[in-house]
Formats: structure tokens, sequence, C-alpha cells
């Protein structure tokens, strides 16, 4: 049923069927066969099995796994138990990651509580949760976590944490009373119950409206189950990319398939080398190298405090545009700290606020001894705003515990959210004083007298101006203001309502969760790296805007906006206007989702930071979710790609950084393997045009492909961040691969490779076929080793950081090399024929040092 905060109870109850004295076990029964039992479902699972071969379903595999079958059936063995092998080992990756991200509803459902007290036949029992029907009348009290969805019927000082569903870590006073509002955010549904609250103060008698699926929380899991992981963009441009290589490399393989049958070329042999071109063509050393680019990336990342979860969100943290940021425990420090005081002496920071001093005194004693916080070992217990005032005693250099041995509490009206007041009785210099505090507008009301220095005097008009002006100014900056007073009374007695008139105004505290110390330079940090920082909160519009503002989120014509207005907002709507919006306050999961859509219909690629079990949706909706670690639920983290063990917003500025630098390390060792490949590639179609022997075998392919390549591209994964990458706007995710500049590249750089191995050919064909075969293999892998180190970055080698890695795998390979041309136990294996003289070796290594050389000047004179 809809808005059933605008229902009577007594209609609520003959609509559900049933009264106050609960359901009987028979009517309970019924409606577990009606409505099921009170727990949340999930979709069919797929199995190991169906998800590992998933894995294999890729164009590049296929025809790489038809290769290994060829290779088999013409005796090339050794080919084809390193492709499988290779293959095997990123669909056991793949299978891996799929199964971390179904944790998520796991979690949700453990938050359920396992058993609940209600009334059934007029008698109270404690039943499993599962049991739960709507109609059964709920009893909670202080520790309880609500086990379903309700309308409160009667209600005794409740207080409820709702922070896993709204996100605000402050309790939440509950009222039995009718709102007559038609549209109503969740957070101000004060007499409904949800399902994974918790009780934190008072009891309360509530009929069940609605359990498992039907809750808020069963609305959040099927907001996860529709919520589609995304494909980062380098996922994007490598499938894409992987779709031409292989249509490409297919029309190759058949034109050197063809060429060497038409000149006699047995059908086997043809066939052979046609396969050994497809895997020398194939960088199936791809796959691999940009999985340990990635998992390098998220090493660096989780000694900076964020832990990656799934690899390709590295590389997806480096495109990122817009940042959608919870604020409480993100942004913000998730406590409440007292900002400002008011006394009729004037309006004084909370820094400036001595407790030995009146007025402030009187007011710091009322905040403590009107107060049912504590501080235990520096552990904050009980209501935020409680803690908040004790922290605010002892920076004013005073100490609750002193004052309540002083001063013990000797009668007491506890908080109750229709008279938004709380009162103690204390004896104080003889005299038993009420302490009592409250909203200003309540308290005010009620005041008869003001403290004016240390006198008491009536209280004017003026007075009440200065005070209401006070506290709506403190409320436009997005404080939350508390009023204190105090009353003697005539003798030591319990305390009752009508105590609580004619009372003595002392003051006002506003307090507030300040902004976290590094948030304000982690916003213009985004701001300098191109990216847009939006607050989505489940607090109020001033609180949030106040806020954003501070940090440098809301800027000068950028808009603030609440959940009810954004109701009313279409889709097509909220695309249109999401760039203009900074902030937006009281918002629901459905409607995070919303805006996270909105950013990634713009063409925007989207982040999401979060806390809450209502953040878990945005966070797998978006590109990238990122969780709190310290204060973030099981959900969220389980929801989530990236957690920040220190909560920093700032860690997400690293992150970014070192993501970008993860995608310029992965596109470099592309550029490596690729340029590589199409130096054999011409090589080969140069000399099958010509009717030229062979350049190379079908094992020198694979000793090319799958050693010379690996190593150097290994080391290209390993440069450093530099400092510049934070200036460049975040690319374009649209963008492939494949680029005008990125092929211009690749052509150049491999057309010189091809140039000078066959170069090296010709030399060998001098004094005959098998060294001029051994010499354009010598040259083609001595080049691509070189070029290891043109691949590293886009400047001169003399202008990048130090990396021994790119040094250690240069070294390697060419001891690999080496070994292959002079340990004669070893030229069979490679099809190594012609002796190799010295003037050979120096004339491999001077050729295949050209192209290095000429790529090197040309970008020296371009720096200069």
């Amino acid at each position: 049923m809809d808005k059933l905060w605008m229902r009577k109870k007594e209609e609520l109850l003959h609509e559900y069927a049933t009264s106050k004295r609960g359901l009987t076990g028979e009517d309970a029964e019924e409606r577990i066969e009606k409505y099921g039992e009170n727990k949340l479902k999930e979709g069919k699972r797929k199995g190991v099995v169906q998800v590992f071969f998933e894995q294999f379903a890729d164009l590049l595999v296929v025809i790489l796994i038809a290769a290994a079958i060829i290779s088999a059936a013409t005796g090339g063995i050794e080919g084809t138990i390193v492709i499988i092998a290779v293959l095997i080992i990123n669909a056991i990756l793949g299978t891996v990651q799929h199964f971390k991200a179904v944790k998520s509803l796991e979690s949700l459902k453990a938050m359920s509580a396992p058993n609940a007290r209600v009334i059934r036949s007029g008698e109270k029992m404690e039943i499993p949760a599962v049991k739960l029907v709507p109609g059964d009348i709920l009893l909670l009290e202080a520790g309880d976590v609500a086990a379903a969805d309700g309308r409160i019927l009667e209600n005794h000082s409740l207080q409820v944490n709702e922070s896993a569903l709204t996100g605000e870590s402050e309790n939440v006073n509950k009222s039995a009373e009718i709102i007559d509002k038609e549209d109503l955010p969740l957070g101000d549904r004060l007499n409904m119950v949800f399902s994974g609250s918790l009780i934190s103060y008072g009891r309360a008698v509530v009929l069940v409206t609605g359990t498992g699926m039907d809750t808020e929380i069963g609305k959040i899991a099927n907001l996860m189950e529709s919520a589609q992981a995304k494909a980062t963009p380098l996922q994007k441009s490598l499938d894409d990319f992987s779709k031409k290589l292989s249509i490409i490399i297919l029309g190759i393989c058949a034109v050197v398939f063809g060429l060497g049958v038409w000149r006699g070329q047995p059908i086997g042999d043809a066939l052979m080398f046609a396969v050994a071109l497809a895997v020398a063509a194939i960088p199936e050393a791809l796959s691999s190298i940009v999985t340990i680019g990635l998992a390098i990336g998220t090493q660096k990342m989780a000694k900076e405090n964020a832990i990656i979860k799934n690899l390709h969100a590295v590389e997806s943290l480096g495109c990122v545009s817009v940042i959608c940021s919870d604020k409480t425990g993100t942004l913000t420090q998730n406590k409440m700290t007292v900002q400002k005081v008011f006394t009729l002496e004037g309006t004084t920071d909370a820094d400036d606020v001595e407790c030995n001093k009146n007025p402030y005194a009187q007011l710091i004693i009322t905040g403590v001894l009107c107060n049912d916080g504590a501080i235990s070992a520096e552990a904050m217990i009980g209501d935020p705003t409680e803690t908040a005032l004790l922290s605010f005693c002892r920076k004013a250099g005073g100490h609750e515990g002193e004052i309540r041995m002083t001063y013990p509490r000797l009668s007491e009206l506890p908080f109750d959210s229709d008279r938004k007041l709380m009162s103690t009785l204390h004896q104080i210099d003889g005299k038993y004083m009420m302490m009592t505090k409250g909203a200003p507008d309540v308290l005010l009301a009620r005041c008869k007298n003001i403290v004016e220095k240390e006198s008491i005097r009536e209280i004017t008009q003026k007075d009440l101006e200065a005070v209401i002006a006070q506290n709506q100014g403190f409320s436009s900056q997005g404080l939350r203001v508390l009023a204190f007073a105090r009353k003697e009374i005539g003798k030591h007695r319990l305390l009752t309502l009508e105590d609580e008139k004619d009372l003595t105004f002392i003051g006002l505290i506003a307090m507030m969760d300040p902004p976290r110390l590094e948030s304000a330079a982690a916003v213009s940090d985004c701001l300098r790296a191109g990216i847009r920082p939006v607050m989505i909160t489940g607090d109020h519009k001033i609180t949030a805007s106040a806020i954003a503002k501070e940090i440098g989120i809301l800027k000068e014509g950028d808009r603030a906006l609440e959940g009810a207005e954004l109701e009313q907002i279409s889709d097509d709507e909220l695309r249109n206007r999401v760039e203009e919006i900074s902030v937006y306050a009281r918002v629901s999961p459905e409607h995070k989702i919303r805006i996270v859509r909105a950013w990634q219909e713009n063409g925007h690629i989207a982040a999401m930071t979060g806390d809450g079990v209502n953040d878990a949706p945005a966070l797998k909706q978006a590109n990238i979710g990122i969780a709190m670690g310290i204060t973030g639920t099981e959900v969220s983290k389980d929801a989530a790609a990236m957690i920040l063990t220190d909560d920093n917003f700032a860690t997400i500025v690293k992150a970014v950084a070192n993501g970008r630098n993860v995608y310029a390390n992965i596109k470099n060792s592309i550029q490596f393997l690729l340029s590589g490949n199409l130096a054999g590639i011409l090589t080969v179609l140069f000399t099958s045009f010509l009717g030229l022997p062979l350049p190379f075998t079908a094992v020198q392919l694979l000793f090319i492909n799958l050693l010379t390549d690996s190593l150097p591209a290994l080391a290209v994964n390993m440069e450093k961040p530099t400092g510049y990458l934070l200036n460049d706007k975040p690319r374009n995710p649209r963008e492939s691969i494949l680029t005008k500049d990125f092929m211009g590249r690749l052509i150049m750089q491999g057309g010189m490779i091809a140039v000078v191995t066959m170069i090296a050919f010709y030399i060998g064909l001098r004094e005959n076929n098998g060294l001029a075969s051994t010499m354009a293999f010598a040259t083609l892998c001595m080049a691509r080793l070189f070029h290891g180190f043109n691949c590293r970055g886009t400047r001169s080698v003399f202008r990048l950081q130090n990396n021994p890695y790119s040094y250690g795998a240069f070294a390697i390979g060419t001891a690999l090399l080496m070994a292959v041309l002079f340990i004669t136990g070893l030229h069979g294996l490679f099809d190594i024929n012609g002796a190799l003289r010295g003037t050979h070796i120096l004339k491999i290594v001077g050729l295949a040092f050209v192209p290095t050389l000429v790529i090197q000047l040309e970008r020296f004179v371009r720096g200069k």
C-alpha cells in the first residue's frame, strides 16, 4: 500500500486484517504461503563451469584454439601446449573475478535480524525473523534490529539509526502520529520503521507492512540485481581492437597459405607456417600483460590505502570524469562537532570558549548534565549530538566525568520526540536545579527569564528576536542548533512535565559534522584533473549546501536539489540538467541510480563513493564504485570495485593518477607488442610476394612471440607515474586504442623494424638461405628488445624516470637470444643454420639499433 504514513492506525489494522492482539498461528501460516518468508531472494546463479567456458567466448581466443588444434595435428605439440596453458590461466582469472562480484546479496541477507518479538493471539513471543508476515504486531526495543518494515502504532521515545538506509549517522526520533504529506522522502517518514535499522533508544509497537523483497532493503536488492556491471573503457577498446585484428590476421594467414600452396609447398607445411604466423601475429601475451599491468597498479594503490577488488577498475579510474560522493563520512568526519556558541553576550567560536568562565560555564555544565552520552577510552557512546557536547566540554578544559560526579542526576524527563525536550534534576550549590535542552523554538517558548552575565532577569521581546535571528543564522550555515535553559526547583522530587515551564534561557550551541581536513584540497585536485565532484546525501539541503560550498563543490551558478524535487523531474530532463546540479539532498537509493545513469548517458565515466546499504545499488551501477573501509557496511564493500582503507576522499585523487598511469603503461605495452608483431608480418609478406625463402621458421616465430615479447612489455608496465598526470583532462571513454596517432606510430615503428630485418635477411642470403633466416630472426629479436626502451613513454629516454626493470628485461632477452645463437645443442631445436661470425653479430646489433636511434633522435629534437 502507498503512503502508509498518511493512514489512520485503525484503518491500517482493518486493511491488514489484524488487531493489537496480533495474528493467530493459522493466519500467520496462511500469510507465509501468500507472501513468502521474510528474506531476500536472488536469481539463479551461473555455475563455475558455465562461467569458466564463457571466458573463451572471444574471437581472438577462438582463433588461437583453432591454431593450437592445427599445430597439434601437424606435429607442433610444443606450440599447442603453450597456447592452451595461457588461455586456461586467463579463463581461471576471469572466473575468480566473476564470483567475487556475487557477494552483495549475501551481505544484504546477513543484515536481517535472526529473531523477532511479536504479539500473536494476545501473547508476546519470539519467533524466527523469516516467519514474520504483513499484519504481525512487532515489538521493538533499544538494541534491536528491525526485522521488517512497519507503521508505528505506539511510540515510547523511539530513536532509530537508519544510517544503513539513508546514509546519515544521526538518530531519528520517531512518532506514532499521521504525517499529512503526499511526497515524503524515506528519512522523513517518522511514523515508519524499516528493515535493517538499529533501534538505539526507547521502544515501540509496530504493525508489519512489508517483509522480504517488499521492504525498503528488498527494493535495494532488486535494484542491485537490475543494475548492470559496466565494462571498462579498456575492455571495450580491447574488444573492438580484437575484432579488427582477428579479421586482419585471418586475411593475412589465408594469403600466406595460398601463396605457399601456389609455389608448390606441401599443404601441411604451408598450413603449419600459416598457423605459426597467426600465433606470431596474435599478441596472446596481451591479455596477460594487461592483467599483470592492472595487478601492478593494484599493488601500488594498496600501499596508498586504496584496495582494488576488480582489476579493470584500476584503468577505469584513469578516465573518471565525475565522482558522485556521499557526504557523511566521506567528505566529512562522520562525527558531530560543536562549532559556535551563543549567549546574550554574543556569538563565540567553540575554540575560544573556556569552561571556567561565565556564561559558558553554565552552558557547558548544562550540556554535560542533561546528557545520556558517554566517552569511554576515547570511544563515543550514544547520540552523536550528545557526545559532541561532551567533547566540547573537554576541549574547553573541563571533564564530563568530574562534573557528573559533583552534580549527580536525581531525576529526569527523557527526551521525547513530541515535546522535543530533555530535563534532568541536580543539586548545585545547595539548590535543586533542573537542566533542560531541546529544540530552540520549543524551549524558547517556555522561557520566562534569561541569563545576562552572572545575573538573571526577565526575557524581553528584543531578547527573543535576537535569539531567533541567531538560530536562523546558524541554520542557514547548515548547523544543527540546541537551546539550553535551567530552573530552580524548590525541593528534591520527581520531575513532571509541568516543571518544563518558566525556564531561564542560557544560550545556544550550534554543531555540525565538519568536512575532512583533506576534502577541500582533494576537490581542488579533482577540478584541476577535469573531474566533476558531486555531493549526494540523505541530509538536508541547507546543511549539504553549506558543506559543499566550504570544500568547493558548490560553486557560483551551481544548483542544489532535494529528492522531492528530483521526483518531479523525468529522466530526460535530469539528463539535460544534471551537469548544472552539484548537490543532491534527502535522496533515496533510486535517486542515486538515476543520477549516476544520467551522467553515464551524457558520456561520462561515473564513480560513486558511499558507505551504507543505500549506496550499494549505485556503487554497482557506477563505472567504478568506491566504498569506505572504516565506516562502510559489508554490503557497500561487496558492491564496490574499490575500497578506501582510510575513508579519505583525497585517496581517490591518488588512485585516479595511478589509474591514468596504468592505462598509459598498458597502451605502451600494446604498442610494443603490436609494432614488433607487425614487423614480423611485413617481413613474411614481403618474402612471400617476392617468392623468396621464408625468413623465419614456425618455431622461431613462437620464440620471438613468447620469449622476447613478454619481459620488455612487463618492464613497460613498471613505469612510475609522472607529476603531470592530473593536469590532463580525463581520457575520452569512447576513444579506441587504435587512434590515428597510435596507428601511425605502429606502422612507422613496425615498418622500420621490418626494413632492418629485411636488410639482414638479404645480407645472409648472399651466403645461403640458412644464414639469411638466422640473421633475420636474430635482427628481429634484437630490434624488438631495443624497441622496449622506445615504448616506455612518448618522451626521450633521457627525460624518463629510472626504470631498472627495463634494463633487466633487455639483458635477459639478449642473453636468451645469444644462447640460442651460440649454444650448438639449441640449434636444431630453433632451426639455427649457418655459422655466425663476429661481423655477422655486429651487423645484426647495428641494424637492430637503427630504429631505436631514429625514434630517440626525433623525440630529442621535438623535446628541444
